[in-house]
């Protein structure tokens, strides 16, 4: 049996070529350039976002995952995310793939007019293609996993994301994979706590990597996942995390900005 990724990753290359069929390339790279002609709005930075920020929560919005179905089928793009700025997310992580994750670019069209935060495109990234539709969606950063490519594919994603204005997050998820930071200008690299084949989460993932990143780069550290308390954060600050993304622990509410409200006020009082 295929683990999930490798499934996901079959469908994606299927799902681009696709879209490819009914707007080329080339016709998308020309939407960029007038967009770029025409817009002036200056991109919104995650990485100094999480860097300036007490709490540095990149709040997530997800409808479903592979391994839990659906979480919150009727989540609205444009009541979610602006609550979360409102309830003191640092930024935004809008989930776009719609077969596993039901979500979709529209959900970042829809968010993009209605908040301050910056907004990661999170999906599949595996060609220009996609980045080209972020930028155009109003994304300021996008997703770049290390297990979906290969050192040599993520430096170029990369280069093409910063020559569209878009900062790069890139997502490892084990020590074999931390010869990409030698090669990938990546802004951000997080460390994915899930195993992307069972979709299993241990925070211990972040902790255990924490050094060796810290002697490898210099980017901004973000642990994604598996992440259910204040208590955690403060330990991962602590390790050198200035980023923390959390989704389902606040979409499996009715109320996801409520409930990272409720989260942000649990924080642990230091002693006097």
């Amino acid at each position: 049996m295929k683990d999930i990724l490798s499934q996901i990753i079959e469908h994606k290359k299927t799902e681009v070529q696709t879209q490819k069929q009914a707007i080329g390339l080339e016709q998308l790279r020309e939407q960029v350039k007038e967009q770029l002609k025409t817009d002036n709005t200056p991109r919104r930075s995650m990485k100094q976002a999480l860097a300036q920020s007490a709490t540095g929560i990149i709040a997530e919005f997800k409808r479903r995952s592979p391994s839990k179905g659906w979480i919150n089928r009727q989540a609205q793009a444009d009541l979610i995310p602006p609550g979360y700025e409102a309830s003191g997310a640092s930024a935004l992580s809008i989930l776009t793939d719609e077969t596993f994750f039901g979500g979709t670019l529209d959900d970042i069209r829809t968010a993009r007019p209605l908040t301050r935060l910056p907004i990661l495109r999170k999906d599949f990234i595996i060609d220009e293609y996609q980045l080209l539709q972020a930028r155009l969606a109003g994304a300021d950063a996008v997703l770049l996993i290390a297990a979906c490519l290969t050192c040599e594919e993520c430096a170029t994603l990369t280069e093409q994301a910063h020559a569209l204005g878009l900062e790069v997050l890139l997502e490892l998820h084990s020590e074999s994979e931390l010869a990409y930071l030698s090669t990938v200008a990546a802004d951000m690299v997080g460390i994915n706590n899930r195993n992307l084949g069972s979709f299993v989460t241990d925070v211990a993932n972040s902790f255990r990597m924490a050094d060796r990143l810290r002697q490898q780069t210099s980017a901004l550290l973000v642990s994604e996942s598996g992440i259910s308390s204040m208590e955690t954060i403060q330990r991962l600050r602590a390790a050198g995390y200035r980023g923390f993304l959390l989704g389902e622990v606040f979409m499996k509410h009715s109320s996801p900005a409520e409930a990272l409200k409720q989260f942000l006020q649990s924080e642990i009082q230091p002693r006097v």
